[in-house]
């Protein structure tokens, strides 16, 4: 597996991280011993977390980029996401990882392999198994950081700082609709200097979702080579 893989196969889930962290993190902006979010940027959050608790489904299409500090692209890859509750399917490229909330499959294409493991949101690290990491711990400092302009939609851009600096990202930017309060673009700095750019291009919420969608079928893939990790 070449590096830029490696780098695939470790971050292609943000986008379900940062979609369902919106969900959340306004629940986590409290005063704590590194100062106190904009109060402006909570504003927005809450609005966006409402709105995305009303929801029962949501299904994006994304387009994720991945370039160093100097503008470079080392990948850019469309893939899409299915989210209802704790359970989520995400497609990209070679790759798919589904998660019913108790169990993790990660699938590779090219490999035929499946890899299986236990869910676990509690832990830290980033990884294909473990796809709610990190914006769960509620410990970011936001702030509102000015409006711009996205594919034609006005947005609020709210800058995220995590307060425990061992983190493997410093920063994260996230780009709002101003008018439907929808997530359009999450870009994650990593300490290394790459920043990974997910851009939400179709938002579907309320979409048809079964509990079979978020179960990878074995029978379905005849042949694939089952890794137990559990």
């Amino acid at each position: 597996m070449n590096k830029t893989k490696q780098i695939m196969k470790r971050h292609f889930t943000m986008l379900v991280v940062s979609m369902l962290a919106m969900g959340q993190l306004a629940l986590g902006q409290q005063k704590t011993p590194y100062g106190q979010s904009d109060p402006r940027a909570k504003t927005i959050l809450d609005a966006v977390s409402k709105k995305f608790k009303s929801y029962k489904s949501v299904r994006a299409d994304f387009a994720l980029k991945i370039a160093t500090t100097d503008n470079k692209v080392l990948d850019a890859k469309k893939g899409t996401v299915l989210l209802k509750g704790d359970s989520y399917k995400v497609n990209l490229g070679d790759q798919e990882v589904y998660c019913d909330g108790h169990t993790i499959w990660t699938y590779n294409k090219d490999t035929k392999e499946v890899q299986v493991n236990d869910y676990q949101p509690d832990q830290g690290s980033i990884s294909p198994a473990r796809l709610f990491t990190n914006f769960y711990d509620k410990e970011f400092l936001y702030r509102l950081d000015g409006s711009s302009r996205l594919s034609g939609h006005a947005v609020d851009v709210i800058e995220m700082t995590p307060l425990d600096k061992s983190k493997p990202f410093f920063k994260v930017v996230a780009m709002v609709d101003k008018q439907n309060k929808n997530l359009l673009s999450t870009e994650i700095f990593e300490k290394g200097g790459n920043r990974y750019t997910y851009q939400v291009t179709k938002f579907t919420p309320n979409v048809p979702a079964q509990s079979t969608d978020f179960v990878f079928n074995t029978k379905a893939h005849p042949g694939v080579d089952v890794v137990d990790l559990r």
